[in-house]
C-alpha cells in the first residue's frame, strides 16, 4: 500500500503525538503509591494524618487497605474519619514488650486499622483519601506506617520498606513514613510539613525548594512535548489543505 507524502507526514505526527502521551503518562504513573501528608510532625503532640491511596491497577479496584501502626513507637490514641462507602475497624491489642512514650509505660495500644469497601472501593484511576488522629507522637527519628493494599482480582501490594531499605533498592514499594526528629530524604515530597515547617524553618524549606524545582522541571517538560506534538500536528493539517488548494 503506496501512502502520499501528506499521509505518510500525518502518520508521523500522530506517532509523535502519541509518543508525547507516553512520555507524560510514564512518569505520573511511577509516582503513584500510598502517601501521608503531613510527612513532618512534632514529637509530643497530636496529628491529622491523611493518607492518599490511588489504585494503579488498570483492571481491578481497591477494596481493602490495611494501616500497620508502629509498635515499637506505638500512638497511645488513633481514631479516625468515616469514609463513605468504607466500613473501618481498629484493632488494639498487647504489644510485644512495654514500651517508654514519653515518660509514660504503654503495653497496649492500637496496632491496626482496616478500611474494607462496602462497594464497587477505588477504581482503577481513582484515588481516595483516609484520615486518622493519632497521638502522642513519640519522641524519635522517624515512624514508618506500612499499608496492604488489596485489589478486587486478589493481588496484594504491600506498601512496607523503609527508607534504609528503599537507599539499597528503590525498586521496593515504600511505606509511608512521618518524620518527626530526622529530616526527610531530599527526594522526599510526598507531603507537606504544615506548622512543623514553619517551627523548624529553612531545615524543611530545603526539600520543599526542591520538590518545588522538581514539579516546574517536569512541568516545563510536558509543556514542550505537548507543543511539539501539537506543531507537528498543525503543521500536518497546513500542508494537507495547501496540497488540496494546488491540486
Amino acid at each position: 500500500m503506496q501512502y502520499t507524502r501528506t499521509q505518510k507526514f500525518t502518520r508521523l505526527a500522530i506517532g509523535i503525538g502519541a509518543g508525547a502521551v507516553l512520555a507524560i503518562g510514564a512518569p505520573l504513573a511511577a509516582s503513584a503509591h500510598v502517601t501521608v501528608t503531613p510527612d513532618q510532625v512534632d514529637a509530643g503532640g497530636w496529628s491529622y494524618l491523611t493518607f492518599r491511596a490511588p489504585t494503579e491497577s488498570d483492571t481491578a479496584s481497591t477494596t481493602k487497605l490495611e494501616f500497620h501502626l508502629p509498635k515499637d513507637t506505638p500512638f497511645t490514641h488513633v481514631s479516625y474519619q468515616p469514609v463513605d462507602g468504607w466500613a473501618a475497624e481498629v484493632t488494639e491489642e498487647a504489644l510485644p514488650d512495654p514500651v517508654d512514650v514519653l515518660g509514660n509505660t504503654v503495653s497496649e495500644a492500637p496496632t491496626e486499622i482496616v478500611y474494607t469497601a462496602e462497594g464497587d472501593g477505588i477504581a482503577p484511576g481513582q484515588v481516595q483519601m483516609f484520615t486518622l488522629s493519632v497521638g502522642p507522637v513519640a519522641d524519635t527519628g522517624s515512624i514508618a506506617i506500612p499499608v496492604t493494599q488489596t485489589y478486587s482480582d486478589g493481588s496484594v501490594v504491600e506498601w512496607a520498606a523503609t527508607p534504609e531499605q528503599i537507599e539499597e533498592d528503590d525498586t521496593l514499594d515504600p511505606a509511608p513514613v512521618l518524620w518527626v526528629n530526622d529530616a526527610p530524604p531530599a527526594d522526599d515530597h510526598h507531603g507537606a510539613g504544615g506548622d512543623h515547617d514553619a517551627a523548624h524553618g529553612e531545615a524543611a524549606a530545603a526539600p520543599e525548594a526542591d520538590g518545588a524545582t522538581s514539579g516546574v522541571t517536569l512541568g516545563l517538560s510536558i509543556a514542550a512535548l505537548v507543543i511539539a506534538a501539537g506543531g507537528v500536528l498543525l503543521g500536518a493539517v497546513a500542508l494537507s489543505r495547501t496540497r488540496k488548494a494546488s491540486a
